[in-house]
């Protein structure tokens, strides 16, 4: 008999919490690894899915309910992101074991979509075992890998909210997925050959036009297009986030095949090696690209060429028009089933490709191609065949891009295998959206501490690019349940990015930030700085609109998130022909010779190479300032010293010029030189002007004197990094700041961004650079953000 002092007795010896657990907690083996981590401290009660995250509630002996509590987050899956664990003591029910019961929706959107990721170590022995029963499937996956971000509809993340959700499980798989000791446990993607996705095998027909034929019932897709690659041929191949454009890295035709069909210029592909051994010997790198190439997100990851190598039997050697002109090559390994059964891993299949151009599937400046009709006929002129399968994309997602600087990523491009974690603020954000610029779009959404960046869009030049913006934004607002209050945009009045938030506003406020602000401040962000002390914001970059109407692009700027001072820029020259100058930088080398005084002559590479009747043209353009906006941009003097230098004289994709020269410049032995400096002028009450005139004189004297262009272009190099070192000291003297943002998608060069931080160290100064987020406008968004819930704070 239980009297009332014994059952007060057994209440103190077992407790009863409720936890809620919020994060990247869906989809990614939480719920088993709860209920084993429960059953093994012999706790009853029971775990859900909710909006809110994932809820367990827990009773037994109150040590073990601690115990419970504190290994949730130490001993996480591997996918899994704890951001917090809330538990609280609710009345004991009694009842013995532990259940996971089903998800429950309703009420606002909390818990977080984990991006997706690369197939994990388990199923790829899966995949290539011939006693498995997937083996060689297709779409293998679990609870640690696959796709996750590119397929979820809605929350909370359950089967039916994936499209996944027209695949019946077959009662294998059904078994497994209900099995909390199993690794596919309610692994949402999970399938089988008996009950998953089917891949079809689709070849262009004779005219190479729209007409088209699957291939025999009888022929496995995957060789077929194995077969099809190995004999020259392109194949779209649909991945996690879209179609790739694929062809053999090793075959010079195909290659040059594809550069032609998609209208590419030079600007490099990317490249899918079988594995490591096949890298090693074309770069240079070490254990940080070794790293991302490895991880879970599987980007591609710029690295140097490595000098003198040259192809060795057994080995794969891409052919030059990959990436010519390039100081890098971009790598990615394989990261789904697919790419693993084209290239054979694991195994010694003849005839797989060992090195893979593969390219994001899509016309030149449009969005990736998802949808499989879609795919037929849009991408019907660049490829030969079509590799698909009926799993939807519900979302785009391209391949990131990160390289390495002094050992540290620095993002170039955030999409797939990031998208869609947040970013965690250093300030309190109001619901809004930031739709960012208008290259290389991204959109951000806000609210709390927490920050969605989107996947990288594209440029906002075309009606398929703002189409694939509007269902991206869609999709991203459903998943985080952020509905924005207000919207902001850049400052220049012909965005393309700017009208759509104007279009789609409905009566809700549109804030605007100033361009290069917005990077200063999306830096200030991404390291954590809540805005209450200043930086000195180093913003080179291409083009953004100033307050004075002109195109700023070298700015030097004291701010905070309330707003900036402009300190100094680069001295204003004219912009003949606005993006003409930008596709063609000798334009912007005789605009640079003319505002430095430097009488133009037949001897320098940029006048030679300029048309006569051009030539003709632009000198009275540049004598009546007709067409000639002044721009203080640095991309722009990077084009005028590439082609003054005679590296570059016509870009085919954005940057190529600077690129180029800061391939020219890599490994060139040369010491500092002083006369490649910038005279700097200061009016009173107005930004010191820094001007190139003399940088210029000494490139002009050094290539008369034949000097090699390499030493040239490091000398140039050396230069804007003095130039930094000498304005910050500058800035600092007059305002106390000692803290520096170096910021902008010229910061993307790698060479620089050493030079700059390793002189402003040695002054003392802290030094933010990107790492998690772009430096190029692809960061734009986030510095946006900030920027206005300051703004809104404030008023």
């Amino acid at each position: 008999m239980i009297t009332p002092q014994s059952g007060a007795a057994l209440a103190q010896a077992v407790q009863r919490s409720r936890v809620v657990v919020r994060g990247v907690v869906q989809g990614v083996g939480f719920r088993p690894y709860l209920y084993t981590l429960a059953t093994g401290l012999r706790l009853s009660g029971h775990v859900t899915n909710t909006v809110d995250g994932v809820v367990v509630e827990v009773e037994g002996e109150p040590a073990a309910v601690a115990r419970f509590c504190a290994r949730i987050a130490p001993d996480a899956p591997p996918l899994a992101l704890v951001e917090s664990v809330d538990a609280t003591e609710v009345p004991v029910t009694g009842g013995s074991g532990f259940t996971i019961v089903p998800s429950r929706a309703g009420g606002p959107v909390r818990t977080l979509v984990s991006p997706d990721t690369a197939t994990c170590a388990d199923c790829l022995a899966e995949l290539f075992d011939p006693a498995d029963r997937r083996y060689r499937h297709p779409f293998i996956t679990c609870t640690h890998c696959g796709p996750r971000f590119t397929i979820v509809t809605g929350l909370p993340y359950d089967r039916e909210h994936t499209t996944m959700a027209g695949f019946p499980m077959c009662p294998d798989c059904a078994q497994e997925y209900n099995d909390p000791a199993d690794r596919r446990f309610h692994a949402q993607p999970v399938a089988c050959p008996a009950c998953g996705p089917r891949m079809r095998l689709i070849v262009a027909g004779s005219d190479g036009a729209g007409a088209s034929s699957a291939a025999p019932a009888d022929t496995d897709p995957i060789s077929g297009a194995r077969r099809l690659l190995e004999g020259g041929a392109i194949v779209a191949v649909k991945g996690l986030g879209g179609y790739h454009l694929a062809c053999d890295a090793t075959n010079a035709a195909a290659v040059a095949e594809l550069r032609r069909r998609k209208a590419r210029g030079d600007k490099p592909f990317a490249l899918m090696a079988k594995d490591l051994s096949h890298i090693e010997r074309l770069v240079q790198w070490g254990p940080a690209e070794r790293d991302l190439l490895t991880g879970s997100a599987r980007p591609i990851v710029l690295m140097r060429r490595r000098p003198g190598a040259r192809p060795l039997p057994g080995t794969a050697f891409p052919c030059e028009g990959v990436a010519p002109g390039s100081p890098d090559l971009g790598f990615m390994l394989p990261y789904t089933p697919v790419h693993h059964l084209l290239l054979g891993t694991g195994t010694q299949q003849q005839g797989a490709p060992r090195l893979l151009v593969m390219t994001s599937g899509n016309i030149a400046g449009e969005p990736i191609v998802t949808d499989d009709t879609e795919a037929q006929t849009r991408l019907a002129g660049l490829a030969d065949a079509w590799l698909l399968h009926d799993r939807p994309i519900h979302v785009p997602c391209d391949d990131s891009v990160v390289r390495v600087c002094d050992g540290e990523p620095l993002m170039l491009r955030r999409s797939r295998g990031h998208a869609p974690l947040p970013l965690t603020l250093p300030v309190e954000v109001a619901p809004a959206l930031a739709v960012g610029g208008d290259l290389k779009n991204t959109f951000c959404i806000g609210e709390g501490r927490k920050a969605w960046l989107s996947a990288h869009i594209g440029d906002m030049d075309d009606l398929a690019t703002q189409l694939a913006f509007e269902r991206v934004e869609e999709q991203l607002e459903s998943i985080t349940g952020v509905r924005p209050r207000v919207l902001v945009a850049d400052r220049h009045p012909a965005y393309r990015s700017a009208r759509w938030a104007r279009r789609n506003a409905g009566g809700r406020p549109v804030e605007q930030v100033q361009h290069h602000h917005a990077h200063v401040a999306a830096a200030m962000a991404e390291h954590g700085l809540d805005g209450s002390r200043t930086v000195i914001g180093v913003a080179f970059d291409g083009t953004g609109h100033g307050d004075d109407g002109a195109v700023w692009g070298g700015e030097f700027l004291i701010a905070d998130y309330a707003g900036y001072s402009r300190y100094a820029h680069l001295a204003y020259v004219p912009l003949p022909g606005g993006d003409a100058a930008v596709r063609r930088p000798y334009r912007m080398a005789l605009a640079h010779l003319r505002a430095a005084g430097i009488a133009r002559s037949g001897d320098l590479p940029c006048v030679t190479v300029c048309p006569a009747d051009e030539l003709r043209v632009l000198e009275q353009q540049l004598e009546r300032g007709v067409n000639c906006v002044p721009t203080s941009s640095m991309g722009r003097l990077f084009d005028a010293v590439s082609s003054l230098a005679g590296v570059c004289h016509r870009a085919g994709y954005e940057a190529q010029a600077a690129i180029e020269l800061e391939a020219a410049a890599v490994g060139a032995e040369t010491e500092a030189d002083t006369r490649y400096a910038f005279r700097q002028v200061r009016s009173t009450g107005s930004p010191i002007a820094c001007d190139p005139a003399p940088l210029l004189g000494a490139v002009v004297e050094d290539l008369r004197h034949a000097t090699p262009v390499p030493a040239v272009a490091a000398r140039f190099h050396q230069a804007v990094a003095r130039l930094v070192r000498t304005v910050c000291a500058a800035a600092r003297e007059e305002t106390g700041t000692e803290t520096v943002a170096l910021t902008g998608g010229v910061f993307a060069n790698v060479l620089l961004s050493s030079l700059c931080a390793r002189g402003l160290r040695q002054d003392g100064f802290m030094v933010l650079r990107h790492q998690r987020i772009p430096p190029n406008d692809g960061g734009l968004a986030v510095g946006q953000l900030v920027v206005a819930a300051h703004a809104a704070a404030e008023a």
